[in-house]
């Protein structure tokens, strides 16, 4: 069986070398469609851990709670979008302002026990000025020390905003990794001056740097106290959106449904079709994320299987081809005894060696893309999408070439020996 075996293989081998250029050609489009298959399920794949990771960069347990009913002023902060854009959006379409009051109501266990920490938000628009420099942060705003735990900020240098910085109304900053290369590059912006509208602010902080979330550049923030901010830029209106943390990711429902219920009693809202706020929810974000980039995963996996497909067809038109060419050799095999399975065995054998060949240097190809970046994303391969790929690559082969090696073993010895 052993030997059986081994002679097809060397017989398939030595049809293969006989035309190297078709056989190259062959596999070419096995390859091609292999390390396709692979790489845009890595591309997908890869691309939806890049979107989780910035959706978790924005912090850990929160929600964000807007005023208006039109969720988009919500989804802005969630995304950590600030400035003109951010504050606009927000109060749209309300006619009930955030206020201190809600963010006290809130903050009432009794009332909200799975509401860890609650941070009340204004954003501000400025240009920040320090000696010949000059920048303007795509994210402004005012808050409190609880912001930072929400928003899973840590300090590179420095503190974040104190309690106490809120209640003397200190005009003191804390900036992103951005804002110190923009204005302070090469050197150390702690204890340093900004010049932000009218008002002189002192970095205390800065920042570790958190990348980007698909939309805008976490990097690019500064963060004030809310009651200097609402002083000296935005003026002491209603808040722009109110942080949430829950105690815990698993809780972070609960603690929707509480501040929902929370809002509507100090809103004197009775029903929920009269709610004139929204809250963006993190983990809803999160699924919703993942659900779309499996079927964009999946529609790449798809349109590359296509290629794959292609491949296939490749492989039975030259093992058409070949059983063609090589009609005289069937004949002389089935006059010396060869029999039907035996000639059908032997193309098999050739149409896997093939595929074979050619998915096993897509593998190869695929590990060597992945290690390039491809529009800005980094393919992330999954050891099932190889073997999967692999796999198909030589039921491809099998399956494609059934039909040319049962012409092949179904030919008449007297008709093929004649052949010319």
């Amino acid at each position: 069986m052993i030997s059986s075996i081994f002679e097809n293989l060397v017989i398939a081998m030595q049809g293969i070398a006989a035309n190297r250029l078709r056989a190259i050609l062959t596999t070419l489009g096995v390859l091609i469609g292999v390390a396709s298959v692979i790489l845009l399920l890595a591309v997908g794949n890869g691309s939806s851990q890049q979107i989780q990771q910035s959706i978790n960069q924005l912090g850990t347990n929160f929600l964000t709670i807007s005023p208006g009913s039109n969720g988009f002023g919500a989804l802005a902060a969630t995304l950590g979008i600030g400035g003109r854009f951010a504050a606009r959006i927000g109060t749209q379409s309300s006619s009930q302002e955030l206020t201190m009051q809600d963010v006290a109501a809130l903050e009432n266990k009794k009332q909200a026990p799975d509401i860890k920490s609650v941070a009340p938000v204004v954003n501000a628009s400025a240009t920040c000025v320090t000696g010949d420099y000059s920048y303007s942060p795509s994210t402004f705003v005012g808050t409190t020390p609880a912001y930072e735990q929400a928003r899973g900020y840590s300090m590179a240098a420095g503190q974040f905003v104190s309690s106490e910085d809120v209640t003397t109304r200190l005009p003191v900053i804390d900036i992103g990794q951005t804002v110190s290369a923009e204005l302070f590059p090469g050197q150390n912006p702690i204890g340093q001056t900004l010049q932000c509208g009218r008002t002189s602010f002192q970095v205390i902080g800065l920042f570790n740097s958190k990348g980007t979330n698909g939309v805008d550049n976490l990097d690019s923030i500064i963060v004030a106290p809310i009651t200097t901010i609402q002083a000296e830029l935005s003026g002491f209106g209603g808040l722009s959106s109110i942080t949430i943390e829950a105690t815990s990711s698993s809780t972070i429902n609960q603690a929707q449904a509480e501040a929902t219920q929370v809002l509507m009693q100090a809103q004197d809202i009775s029903s929920l079709a009269n709610v004139d706020f929204s809250i963006a929810n993190q983990a809803s974000l999160l699924s919703t994320s993942t659900s779309t980039s499996k079927t964009f995963t999946a529609l790449l996996g798809a349109v590359a299987a296509i290629s794959l497909l292609v491949g296939g067809i490749g492989v039975m038109n030259i093992m058409l081809v070949t059983v063609t060419e090589r009609t005289r050799e069937i004949g002389i095999r089935k006059a010396v005894g060869a029999t039907r399975a035996a000639v059908m065995i032997q193309f098999l054998t050739e149409a896997i060696v093939l595929s074979v060949i050619g998915g096993a240097l897509g593998v190869v190809a695929a590990l060597i893309g992945s290690h390039f970046k491809i529009d800005g994303v980094k393919p992330v391969i999954e050891s099932w999408s190889v073997f999967m790929a692999f796999g198909v690559a030589v039921l491809i082969g099998l399956f494609f070439g059934a039909y040319p090696a049962s012409r092949a073993s179904s030919l008449n010895p007297i008709d093929a020996l004649r052949y010319e």
